[in-house]
């Protein structure tokens, strides 16, 4: 049985959050949403934690089928806005560069089944195809790589890109259920272990779309479990434990049986729409 989450005053959600780490840049892509119909990508520059906002979009960005490129420089993203009589048929995968959304690469799509992907290296991607894009443009930057895929496949929504990005980048993925969900495990320092639950169901809590995951902690050498199902997002990131509750960025240590040191590294809630133009 799944741990509850806190109750939250009807009609108030806070900014949700999702965290994009690249490998071999201290850089990281904040997918903030909210309201629903509203989303934005924000630069975190990993060495100054500071946070520069790229461009917003009206619509959706599927979080769990993007991607950023080892060297922070690309965006891979799936997105819905719609409007299926356009170009883009209401629904694409796209590559931008970091922190804009402006494509560089633009495969429309036409529907919500599969899209977005995987970065394979700086210059060479696999695009999860599915049901088939149609492509509008192409860069010289970047490789399409046909043959690149994930050998494990989860089906024709998040979970394909998801799962097996988590796992690319030191996730231990679990067997079998845990209270629901699907587990996923990276090894800390001081015997810590971060557990990431992973839920896939279509009654999901208020706040929470069918793809959402909660967080626990579990000290091995004292045999000290802490939960944090509110926590959207989490992972250990250059030293030190960082994740995304109630719409902001936090940051703690780890203690002996708690985490100590707890601040703020950004509040996103208070953000609103701007009509932001991409420099190239």
């Amino acid at each position: 049985m799944r741990p509850p989450l806190p109750p939250v005053e009807r009609g108030r959600f806070p900014a949700r959050l999702h965290v994009l780490l690249a490998r071999e840049a201290k850089v990281g892509l904040v997918i903030r949403r909210g309201p629903s119909k509203s989303v934005c990508a924000v630069l975190w520059n990993r060495t100054r934690d500071a946070f520069r906002v790229g461009q917003w979009l009206r619509g959706r960005i599927y979080e769990r089928r993007s991607d950023l490129s080892p060297d922070g420089q690309h965006f891979l993203y799936f997105a819905m806005n719609g409007r299926w009589e356009s170009e883009t048929r209401g629904a694409w995968t796209a590559i931008s560069r970091v922190p804009f959304l402006k494509a560089l690469d633009l495969f429309a799509k036409g529907d919500c089944w599969h899209g977005g992907g995987l970065f394979l290296s700086e210059h060479e991607f696999w695009l999860n195809d599915g049901y088939g894009h149609t492509e509008l443009k192409r860069s010289s930057r970047l490789h399409r790589n046909q043959n690149g895929g994930p050998q494990t496949y989860f089906g024709g929504e998040c979970l394909t890109v998801y799962y097996n990005r988590l796992q690319r980048d030191g996730w231990r993925m679990h067997a079998q259920e845990y209270q629901g969900a699907t587990l996923f495990e990276k090894q800390l320092p001081k015997s810590w272990i971060l557990r990431k639950p992973a839920y896939a169901e279509v009654d999901q809590p208020p706040g929470r779309g069918c793809y959402w995951d909660a967080h626990e902690l579990r000290q091995i050498s004292t045999d000290t479990t802490l939960v944090f199902p509110e926590w959207e997002w989490a992972d250990y990131v250059d030293g030190r434990l960082v994740f995304a509750v109630a719409g902001q960025l936090r940051v703690a240590r780890l203690g002996r049986k708690q985490l100590c040191g707890e601040k703020l590294l950004y509040d996103f809630n208070g953000m609103k729409f701007q009509a932001l133009t991409a420099p190239y």
